[in-house]
C-alpha cells in the first residue's frame, strides 16, 4: 500500500489472463483487478508460465502475490505461504478420442480410452514443470506398482500441452479438471473423464513470514466468495457457452494472436513513426475500441479521434479513413515527443507526458510544468509531480495562477487516460509478441 502497487504474477491462458478485441480479460485478472480497487492501489501484472521462475520472483520480491491455479501441498507450504482457498478442484488425465470417434459407439470410445489408473503404467506423460501435476503422478506410480515415464516440459504451460494432445503431438498430458473443462469446449475430440487424484483446494500464494498481507487476503478472499459478482466472474469464465467462439476468434491472443482488425495498419504505421505497436494499439483501444466510425460530441472522428484541426496541420484531408487517421495520429505523437523531448529528456517519463498532450493539448501539459516547478516539484517526472498539478488545473488555484496560460482544464479525463493506456499497453506486451 506504501508503494501504490499491487505486483501480482499469473499465467497466460484462456481462462486466467488473455486478450480478446483488443481488451484484458480473464478469471484471475478481474479478480485481481477488484483487489487492487479494495485497496485502492494501482495492479501490476507479470506472467510467467515457469512455476520455479514465479516463487523465485516471489522470494526476491520483485511479486507480492501469485495469482495462479496453485494445487495447496505440504511440500509447497513449507516454502510458500497459501492463501485461503479459491476454489477446489481435482487432476484429471486428458487424453484424446480416437480419429473416428463421432462414427463410433459409446462403449466403442471407452474401450479405446485409460479409465483405470492402473492402466498408466507404461505411458508417456507429459506435464509442466514443477508442477503438482509431476508429483501426483510421481506418487501414482510408487501407488500402482508400475513406472509412469513422466517428462516435465520447461517451455509449455498447461494449456499448451493440452492442445498438443488435442492435435496429436502428445498423447497424454493432466491438468485441473476446471481447466480442462473450459479446454474441452476448444477441442471436442478429448476426454477428461479419467481422474487421477480426490478433489484439491486451489489458492494463491504469498512469502514466507507475510503474516498481516496474508492475513489481509484471506479476509478478502472470504468475503468477496460470497459476493454476486465472485459468482458471475465464475459462470462468465468456466461455464459460459461463448468461451469456445471466443477463443476461436482471429481476435483472441491464443486462438488467433490479433488485436484488432487493422493490425496490420497499426503495425505499418508504428514502424513508420518508430514507436511500438503493441502501444500504438493500446491508445487506439482507448480513444475508439477500434472503431473506425467513433465520433466524439467534440468532433474528434475516427480510430484515433482525430480532430481536422490536427490533420490540417499535416495536410491530410482524408482523415476519416483508418490508414489515414493512424497516420495522423502518428505524426501527431512524434510532433508531441518532439515538442517536448528538451523539457523532458527521459523516454519513459517523456510517454506519459506525450499521452496527457494528446488526450488535452500540449499546452495544458506545459502549464503542469510550470506549476510543477513554481511548487519545487520536478518538471520533469509525470507521477506525483506534474500529474498533480494537471490532475487540479480545475481548481482556480492553479488555473488562475499566473504561470497558467491556458486557463482551466478537467485535469482528470487526461490523469485516467496516461494511467489507463499505459495499463493497456503492458497488458498487451505481456501477451502479445513483438
Amino acid at each position: 500500500m506504501k508503494s501504490g502497487k499491487l505486483r501480482a504474477v499469473v499465467d497466460y491462458n484462456s481462462t486466467n489472463y488473455f486478450v480478446y478485441r483488443g481488451k484484458p480479460m480473464g478469471f484471475k485478472y478481474e479478480l485481481l483487478q477488484h483487489l487492487a480497487k479494495d485497496m485502492g492501489v494501482e495492479l501490476e501484472i507479470s506472467v510467467s508460465n515457469n512455476l520455479s521462475e514465479t516463487f523465485d520472483g516471489l522470494n526476491r520480491k520483485r511479486y507480492d502475490l501469485v495469482a495462479k491455479n496453485l494445487t495447496v501441498t505440504k511440500k509447497r507450504d513449507e516454502t510458500i505461504e497459501f492463501t485461503e482457498p479459491l476454489e477446489q478442484t481435482r487432476q484429471v488425465l486428458v487424453q484424446r478420442k480416437p480419429n473416428n470417434w463421432q462414427q463410433m459407439s459409446f462403449r466403442a470410445i471407452e474401450d479405446s480410452l485409460i479409465r483405470n489408473q492402473l492402466d498408466l503404467g507404461g505411458k508417456k506423460i507429459y506435464v509442466q514443470k514443477n508442477t503438482a501435476y509431476y508429483r501426483r503422478l510421481v506418487n501414482l506410480s510408487d501407488e500402482i506398482g508400475e513406472e509412469i515415464t513422466i517428462l516435465q516440459d520447461s517451455i509449455y504451460g498447461v494449456e499448451q500441452l493440452v492442445a498438443m494432445v488435442s492435435k496429436g503431438d502428445i498423447d497424454y498430458t493432466v491438468c485441473d479438471e476446471n481447466v480442462a473443462k473450459v479446454n474441452q469446449t476448444y477441442y471436442n475430440n478429448l476426454d477428461i473423464e479419467t481422474p487421477i487424484s480426490f478433489p484439491q483446494n486451489i489458492a494463491w500464494a504469498v512469502r514466507n513470514g507475510s503474516e498481516e498481507w496474508l492475513s489481509y487476503l484471506n479476509n478478502w478472499i472470504r468475503n468477496f466468495k460470497k459476493t454476486a459478482t465472485f459468482a458471475v466472474l465464475y459462470r462468465k469464465y468456466f461455464e459460459n457457452s461463448r468461451s469456445h467462439a471466443m477463443v476461436s476468434s482471429t481476435y483472441h491472443s491464443i486462438g488467433g494472436g490479433q488485436i484488432s482488425p487493422f493490425d496490420d495498419l497499426i503495425k505499418e504505421a508504428a514502424n513508420k513513426g518508430k514507436m511500438d505497436w503493441r502501444l500504438l494499439a493500446a491508445i487506439i483501444y482507448r480513444e475508439s475500441r477500434f472503431d473506425p466510425y467513433a465520433e466524439s460530441w467534440a468532433g474528434a472522428y475516427g480510430l484515433m479521434q482525430i480532430m481536422p484541426e490536427s490533420a490540417d496541420l499535416f495536410r491530410i484531408n482524408e482523415f476519416e479513413e483508418p490508414e489515414q487517421n493512424i497516420q495522423v495520429g502518428v505524426r501527431l505523437l512524434n510532433w508531441l515527443d518532439k515538442n517536448l523531448r528538451e523539457d523532458v529528456p527521459d523516454s519513459t517519463q517523456r510517454i506519459k507526458f506525450v499521452l496527457a498532450s494528446y488526450n488535452v493539448g500540449l499546452g495544458h501539459v506545459k502549464d503542469a510544468q510550470r506549476l510543477a516547478q513554481k511548487y519545487d516539484k520536478n518538471p520533469q517526472i509525470w507521477e506525483d509531480n506534474v500529474d498533480y498539478y494537471l490532475l487540479n488545473k480545475s481548481a482556480s488555484k492553479y488555473f488562475k495562477d499566473p504561470v497558467v496560460r491556458w486557463g482551466y482544464c478537467r485535469g482528470e479525463e487526461p490523469y485516467n487516460y496516461v494511467n489507463n493506456v499505459l495499463t493497456t499497453y503492458r497488458d498487451y506486451r505481456n501477451i502479445i509478441t513483438e
